[in-house]
């Protein structure tokens, strides 16, 4: 195979992995729903398990970090030599491709959710010691407020700048430059993606996230029937 058309192969084989919506499918599969249509209208894991449940919220959670980490673990030993620079710099992009697949689906007319799970996956293997600090972050921040958009954007946030920490003083080398790239581009991107949440922390509109708001089987046959009404 053409080393040009394996890389860009490995590129577009890691969109489409990212592109599928979990979130969106199991609310077709468990409740007969288009899950935009409820809750904040995301396709993410916090949505679904406002609106199906917590089981189904961890379900989705673990298929869109196992997304992302398919992207830059499984694929590229199917399209790329993983050795080298060039491999480590497409294994990037393909990690890049995964999480805008997510945020902007084919088959949801390129609409998606925010991709911080999808990201998890991606940085889990890309940069594990910066994706630690961003987990404790979001962990951290995430039992003070209970926000998981604030949670999200400080941990994308962390994650940017312990991976340029991690990176200097020479982010731009021949060897760094795209993974110093790829930290601030999909930081500002899960960020940008958030936008209404920050404007809803702003206005002190946002919601907590809370265990004990699961939803029964009349609040989701509630949701089935306007889905079918509209």
């Amino acid at each position: 195979m053409n080393p040009l058309f394996a890389d860009l192969a490995l590129v577009g084989a890691a969109y489409l992995v990212g592109a599928t919506p979990f979130g969106y499918l199991a609310g077709r599969s468990a409740g007969k729903i288009d899950i935009r249509r409820h809750g904040s209208g995301n396709i993410g894991a916090t949505n679904v398990g406002r609106v199906l449940g917590a089981r189904w919220g961890l379900a989705v959670l673990a298929l869109d970090v196992s997304k992302g980490l398919a992207a830059v673990a499984l694929l590229p030993r199917l399209f790329v030599a993983p050795d080298g620079a060039h491999g480590a710099h497409w294994i990037v992009a393909a990690g890049l491709a995964a999480i805008l697949g997510h945020m902007f689906s084919c088959w949801l007319k390129f609409r998606g959710g925010k991709g911080v799970a999808t990201a998890l996956g991606v940085v889990a293997w890309l940069a594990p010691w910066a994706s630690l600090t961003s987990g404790a972050v979001f962990a951290l921040t995430f039992l003070i407020w209970r926000f998981a958009s604030l949670s999200s954007i400080l941990a994308a946030a962390a994650f940017a700048v312990c991976e340029w920490a991690m990176l200097w003083p020479a982010p731009f080398s021949d060897e760094n430059w795209s993974l110093a790239a790829f930290s601030l581009i999909v930081p500002a991107l899960i960020i940008v993606r958030h936008r209404e949440n920050i404007l809803r922390l702003m206005r002190g509109e946002e919601t907590r996230y809370s265990s004990k708001e699961q939803p029964t089987r009349e609040k989701q046959k509630a949701a089935f029937d306007r889905d079918q009404q509209q």
